[in-house]
């Protein structure tokens, strides 16, 4: 019998991973998050992902995106969510490592909704990585937005990694004519 305050769980075939996050320090909240693998290495994956100019081309979740990637630096992104109207959000990047990860917050509703966004990098081989691709809801409302948002955010999240898994394979079968997740 699960416990009382057990964190829901929904699987990816379950079409969402859902988690309360915690713990180890880190920032708390529910957690949405989409995983793909690439056929790449993580430097290739990274230059589709700092080259923002070039987002509305292949980005399906953000489809423009201007500014610069520096810790303290703001982004202007449009958001496009499956099923909801464009917006416009301007996330302060918090860190980032190149070929490893990409993390933002973004402050809605006057604080009431915050969030943590996340790109990350995992290396598996030196052609192979996971690309690890979700946020990280908290606040008052956090959890409230998250239940109400989430399976959308999770369809976002996995277009945007299913793109830049075509983007990256073929940028690096066009660089070394080595076979990857298309071939």
């Amino acid at each position: 019998m699960p416990a009382i305050n057990a964190p829901k769980v929904f699987t990816p075939g379950a079409g969402l991973t859902f988690k309360k996050s915690g713990g180890g320090g880190g920032p708390g909240g529910e957690k949405i998050e989409h995983r793909i693998g690439v056929q790449a290495p993580a430097r290739v994956i990274w230059e589709v992902l700092a080259d923002l100019d070039a987002w509305s081309e292949w980005n399906p979740l953000y489809t423009q995106a201007v500014g610069r990637i520096a810790i303290g630096d703001t982004l202007v992104l449009t958001l496009n969510l499956p099923g909801e109207s464009p917006e416009t959000i301007r996330p302060v990047i918090t860190d980032w490592t190149p070929a490893n990860l990409l993390h933002w917050k973004l402050s809605l509703a006057g604080g009431l909704v915050r969030s943590v966004r996340y790109l990350e990098i995992d290396e598996l081989a030196e052609a192979s990585c996971i690309f690890a691709n979700g946020e990280i809801m908290g606040g008052l409302l956090g959890r409230y937005v998250a239940k109400r948002m989430g399976r959308k955010m999770y369809r976002g999240f996995a277009a945007m990694g299913e793109a830049l898994k075509v983007r990256a394979e073929a940028q690096w079968r066009a660089e070394s004519g080595n076979p990857t997740s298309a071939s």
